[in-house]
């Protein structure tokens, strides 16, 4: 289950942040959606620590880096994003015959989709290989270790630390370019994905909720929204064929309990 994490109560230096409106927890039903969702996070977190001129941030940068490198070595997701983008253009080819449908909008997501299904042909396996980079492959090797990438043990990335701040930002936004056609193409996949459902308000009762679902009509997600203010969090968990949310609170120094209550929230089943 990933919560989409909007909830950050505290910032360097004591400013706080306002609790949001809404929480929404998401779980994937199927593989598929969660590489997609891992990808997104990585993503979203390197984003976060390029633009930052801390060398403790571009250590996090370089770390996610390998994390998504990591995950690119389980499985071809290249084929797989373009299989996805694929299925999906042509299910939004099918709308088109709808008059309700506004077409001009329609045209533009089915040439995005285009567009990067043609960028993914054109990437090389080995322009995402940071193999081929004796300083990354350097670091990445001491990656797993604790503490591993001390000044000491790698007196190269400590001199690239402490190169000026330009220079290590331009570095890292070359190191992920080869990964922006995947990045774009995870982004639109499942911001069409989130936005395939119609959102029904629901209740757990005494903070347990079940539903069925109809294995003919795959569903790929589940979203659940709370009111920020809510002292409990959505613990979800399902397959193809059912799903389960339990409510549960926490302290954070002891076991979660579910919720004696009931508990309103809104639900979102993804098909797309």
């Amino acid at each position: 289950m990933q919560p989409k994490h909007q909830r950050q109560s505290v910032e360097p230096y004591g400013r706080y942040q306002s609790v949001p409106e809404q929480v929404t927890y998401e779980q994937p039903l199927n593989e598929r959606i969660r590489t997609l969702l891992r990808l997104e996070f990585l993503f979203e977190q390197a984003n976060a620590h390029i633009y930052r001129h801390s060398t403790w941030d571009n250590r996090a940068a370089v770390n996610t880096l390998f994390d998504i490198v990591n995950v690119f070595g389980r499985s071809d997701l290249k084929t797989e994003l373009m299989k996805e983008l694929e299925r999906q253009a042509l299910f939004l080819e099918k709308l088109a015959e709808n008059p309700q449908v506004d077409k001009h909008r329609l045209a533009g997501v089915l040439d995005e989709m285009d567009l990067l299904i043609d960028r993914l042909h054109g990437l090389k396996a080995q322009d995402m290989d940071i193999r081929h980079n004796e300083f990354l492959g350097g670091i990445k090797q001491r990656y797993h270790i604790a503490g591993g990438a001390c000044d000491f043990d790698l007196p190269a990335y400590h001199f690239w630390l402490s190169r000026p701040e330009e220079k290590r930002m331009l570095d890292m936004q070359q190191w992920m370019k080869p990964f922006e056609p995947i990045q774009q193409s995870v982004n639109l996949i499942l911001r069409l994905i989130r936005d395939s459902a119609q959102t029904s308000r629901e209740t757990a009762e005494a903070g347990f909720f079940q539903k069925s679902l109809d294995p003919n009509n795959a569903c790929q997600m589940i979203r659940v929204t709370l009111n920020g203010e809510t002292l409990y969090f959505a613990e979800i968990s399902g397959g193809k064929h059912r799903f389960t949310i339990r409510f549960m609170q926490t302290g954070f120094n002891d076991r979660p309990t579910q919720a004696d209550q009931d508990i309103p929230f809104k639900l979102t089943c993804c098909m797309l």
